[in-house]
């Protein structure tokens, strides 16, 4: 139930910090956003791991260094992101994120990348990720 809870959460904050960083950068820049956000961020990490952290940042040396290119792809998230719901509106950008997640998510699973459990991605997932596809066709087609 926790997981399905921080799942809401999850795509509920996404899609309203998405929204917000495109509107701070019509304001301020992109890349000024981009700053400003991912600033923001550090500073709560650090007070975090301060405050609740209880893990090993020592133990960093001895992990996998691809693993620390997540830190990169924040850069890359937020600016895409930003870009898409300045192009296409927050609708139809947001589901076409959530798309190619679901695919990506489906991938790492099937192909089991970055020691994830392997689960093969059926046809039951081909209709799924179709069946979305047509949702945002549906929302995007214009009567």
């Amino acid at each position: 139930m926790l997981g399905f809870i921080c799942s809401l959460l999850a795509g509920i904050a996404m899609s309203v910090q998405g929204v917000m960083n495109t509107r701070l950068g019509e304001r301020v820049g992109l890349y000024e956003a981009n700053m400003i956000v991912q600033g923001i961020a550090f500073l709560l990490s650090v007070l975090a791991v301060l405050f609740l952290g209880t893990g090993n940042l020592a133990a960093t040396s001895g992990t996998n260094k691809v693993y620390l290119m997540g830190g990169i792809l924040g850069i890359v998230i937020t600016i895409t992101v930003m870009l898409a719901i300045k192009g296409l509106g927050p609708t139809i950008a947001v589901s076409i994120i959530l798309i190619s997640q679901l695919v990506a998510a489906a991938m790492i699973d099937a192909f089991g990348w970055f020691g994830a459990e392997h689960i093969p991605f059926g046809w039951q997932k081909f209709i799924g990720v179709a069946l979305m596809i047509c949702g945002v066709l549906l929302f995007k087609w214009k009567l």
